[in-house]
């Protein structure tokens, strides 16, 4: 019995790069072997020295054919089997490994937007709808677009086995947001990328595009932004290394802005829940900062911090590498692990 396996991959597309994927047939129980493609048509090798190799980091039943079909997520190598200059995910690796002792939890809430055409969905063709206020959470077919297809994905992405932990309408028309995690960084990275492969595939079946774009709608608008929460384990039982941490994330912010998503400028103005992107701060149940402590997490002295600069188009490998390298780095150095 043959089954169809799925190969997804992360291309070499600037500055955001893509999904791609094909479809290999396996013998049924057959474990999913390092495979190729023409990295050539995907901005990743020049013509004459095309052929780059697809290696398999996680494999997850498939549930948009459903049987024994499955979605293999790869990682992208030169032929010499070293890791392609577009993946990211192999430094990442690297970084977890070297502060694997402080366990690091990422919760990542991924915001995107439901497109026809130019527009989002929601929008009338030729206007503007209602002011945003009524949107966020909200319930009815005057202020929510696009539910049937959140529920599917949502289904999608428990059948696969990912770690989703909730959905939400967001604050514009036709804009939502699903939660992956906690999870480590390569777990967390791994299963977002596979959500948001479902979330297109899923979007697909409707005749409706989803995008990342971090504005789509230019204007009074709220954009899209992909907040990352993280923990470390003394973090989880104490308050001072989460304000170390906010410290460390501040003495790099720099650093951080420059890999945490293309047009972050446009996003981050300090309007919209958003603190400027030339600016660092951090403050509890502040969601006009830089980094939000929840109330919770200074009533209680210990938990986690909200990461609120990361654009919806980030590449989760980098933002949750630099994360752990910096925080953990950091409380290494204070003796707070």
């Amino acid at each position: 019995m043959a089954i169809k396996a799925e190969y997804i991959w992360i291309d070499g597309t600037e500055p955001t790069a893509k999904l791609r994927s094909k479809t290999k047939i396996l013998a049924d129980g057959a474990e999913p072997p390092i495979w190729g493609f023409d990295g050539s048509s995907t901005n990743q090798a020049e013509g004459h020295a095309s052929d780059c190799v697809l290696r398999p980091v996680k494999v997850v039943p498939d549930p948009i054919r459903g049987g024994e079909n499955i979605l293999v997520l790869c990682e992208v190598l030169d032929i010499d089997f070293s890791p392609h200059p577009s993946n990211t995910r192999a430094k990442t690796a690297a970084t977890a490994e070297k502060y694997a002792a402080q366990e690091s939890w990422f919760g990542i809430e991924q915001e995107y937007t439901f497109m026809v055409g130019s527009r989002p969905l929601g929008f009338p063709e030729g206007g503007y709808p209602a002011p945003q206020g009524g949107y966020y959470c909200g319930v009815g077919a005057d202020e929510i677009f696009g539910r049937e297809i959140v529920e599917k994905h949502l289904d999608n992405c428990l059948a696969a086995g990912l770690p989703i932990s909730g959905i939400n309408a967001e604050v514009m028309p036709g804009q939502w947001e699903f939660q992956v995690g906690p999870a480590s960084a390569l777990e967390v990275s791994d299963s977002l990328w596979l959500a948001r492969w479902l979330l297109y595939r899923t979007a697909e079946d409707f005749g409706v595009s989803a995008t990342i774009d971090p504005k789509p709608a230019k204007g009074d608008w709220n954009g899209a932004g992909c907040h990352t929460n993280f923990s470390t384990k003394a973090m989880r039982e104490d308050y001072e290394p989460i304000i170390a941490a906010c410290e460390a994330l501040g003495e790099k912010a720099a650093e951080h802005i420059a890999v945490y998503g293309d047009g972050i400028a446009d996003r981050l103005t300090g309007a919209h829940e958003t603190a400027h992107y030339s600016q660092f701060s951090y403050g509890v149940s502040n969601r006009g900062a830089s980094i939000r402590i929840p109330w919770q997490v200074e009533k209680d002295k210990k938990g986690y911090l909200e990461d609120r600069r990361p654009n919806a188009n980030m590449d989760p490998y980098l933002v949750t590498g630099l994360i752990v390298d910096t925080v953990c780095s950091a409380l290494e150095k204070k003796g707070l692990v």
